[in-house]
């Protein structure tokens, strides 16, 4: 745990979150400004900075679970019609919070380009 991150204390509890997902290795909070009627953010419970630190690590096992959740989540919120993952690395990137998660959109059509 990174002792100033905002997601490695929602994980350990000391920040309070929305949570709509949890195991021992990942979980899904609910974004404060949400983009979407579904806005979830995916994120693994081991500090990875951004989505270059997670490969650099070789995990392969801890990035395939990352996505499997990501789209378990926005097949479930958005059925059929579809659904949005973005991952946001580095500033200019978007990323605002330097701990690696996936955003989750879902429930109204998604225009293009993103941003």
């Amino acid at each position: 745990m990174e002792n100033d991150c905002l997601f490695c204390k929602i994980v350990a509890g000391a920040m309070p979150a929305k949570v709509a997902y949890r195991d021992d290795d990942f979980v899904a909070i609910e974004d404060v400004d949400p983009q979407a009627p579904t806005h979830l953010l995916v994120l693994p419970v081991r500090h990875h900075r951004d989505l270059g630190e997670l490969v650099d690590a070789g995990d392969a096992a801890e990035a395939q679970r990352l996505l499997q959740i990501a789209v378990e989540l926005g097949r479930r919120h958005g059925g059929d019609d579809g659904f949005r993952v973005v991952a946001n690395s580095g500033r200019a990137g978007g990323q605002t919070v330097d701990h690696l998660h996936l955003h989750v959109l879902a429930g109204r059509p998604m225009r293009w380009p993103p941003g």
